[in-house]
């Protein structure tokens, strides 16, 4: 057989069943039982097959076989923003779960963009996807439910369900502010600050939620003890301008930060550090998520932990279940858990 450059036919095209066949010397179906069914083909034959397939370094047409079979081993997930270690994480779990059952995932950001995560969701529909996952932004519920009466499984991710038959999973993030603020009040801060994103966003208005039911639970009011500055943007830049923001405010300034994800709380240490303010002892500081980074930073992050990974693996497995049973929907909420370091303690 005549050498051929690797992964081309012998006129610089992508090699072909047809192309193996006509090298070996066998028809299509021979190849064809080759890829699918070796142990139909008799053994000489099949070698024959094997060697032109390495020779003209072949490689099977996956989405061409399953379009014939009416079947796309692909799930689509789109999140907040996968530049947030937050995501990155959780599309580790679903990506390692859909790879135990040769699925592969389509990632995408909606950056809280309805408008944005609307054209991700028609391109999965478009592609025939198994399944989407999704952390919804505002609106977008509507176009999650719409797919779904097309037959397209749908679970949500990091957001809790409206509807007891939408699968979902979720932390509890009434409980994870409320976890943040009883750990600041034990340290005997008693004006304490909330950098937080928008309203709009579920995971928002449920920390939210968590300080002030703490706060009034202690005997305190909120409107005097807790400054609220809202973020433009949730990631580092958004909580170094957060930050800034509030220790130029009018007012006493409060000596305990809690952020709404760790990415702001980078942001808000690094603009404490730029202004020389000392962390914990002139302002604590906690962060929400635990990511990767908490632990590495100059001075450890204090931090709400959410299990990232087991929360992405969950949502692929749910997914692919009910694709081969007849579950009900699930709908499974995760209890954070506190991580105790030096921003929010003094050595």
């Amino acid at each position: 057989m005549a050498a051929t450059q690797a992964g081309t036919g012998r006129n610089g095209r992508r090699p072909s069943v047809t192309d193996v066949a006509r090298l070996a010397g066998v028809s299509v179906g021979t190849v064809s039982n080759v890829l699918n069914r070796p142990e139909n083909v008799a053994p000489p034959t099949r070698a024959r097959v094997e060697a032109a397939i390495k020779e003209l370094s072949f490689v099977r047409n996956a989405s061409a076989r399953q379009l014939r079979s009416g079947e796309l081993n692909t799930v689509g997930a789109v999140v907040l923003d996968i530049a947030n270690p937050f995501f990155t994480e959780m599309a580790r779990g679903i990506e390692d779960r859909l790879a135990q059952d040769e699925y592969t995932l389509m990632l995408c950001s909606s950056d809280e963009n309805p408008e944005r995560e609307g054209r991700y969701l028609r391109l999965f529909e478009e592609h025939g996807v198994r399944g989407v996952i999704a952390t919804p932004s505002e609106g977008s519920l509507d176009m999650l439910l719409a797919m779904r009466e097309r037959g397209i499984d749908v679970v949500l991710l990091d957001h809790t369900s409206p509807l007891p038959d939408l699968p979902s999973v979720a932390v509890d993030d009434v409980g994870g502010g409320a976890l943040a603020t009883e750990h600041l009040l034990a340290q005997g801060h008693t004006r304490l600050a909330f950098l937080n994103g928008p309203l709009t966003l579920r995971q928002c208005v449920d920390r939210r939620d968590g300080v002030m039911q703490t706060l009034t639970a202690h005997g305190l009011d909120p409107a005097t003890s807790l400054v609220e500055i809202p973020l433009e943007a949730l990631n580092a830049d958004g909580g170094d301008d957060g930050m800034r923001r509030l220790l130029a405010a009018d007012g006493p300034t409060p000596t305990a930060t809690f952020c709404v994800n760790d990415v702001t709380a980078l942001g808000a240490l690094r603009a404490l550090r730029d202004l020389e303010v000392s962390v914990p002892g002139e302002m604590a500081v906690v962060g929400y998520d635990d990511v990767m980074f908490a632990n590495m930073l100059a001075t450890p992050l204090t931090s709400v932990r959410q299990p990232m990974y087991k929360m992405g693996w969950t949502a692929a497995d749910m997914l692919l279940r009910r694709g081969s049973e007849d579950l009900a929907a699930e709908q499974v909420e995760f209890e954070p858990e506190l991580v105790v370091r030096a921003s929010s303690v003094p050595a």
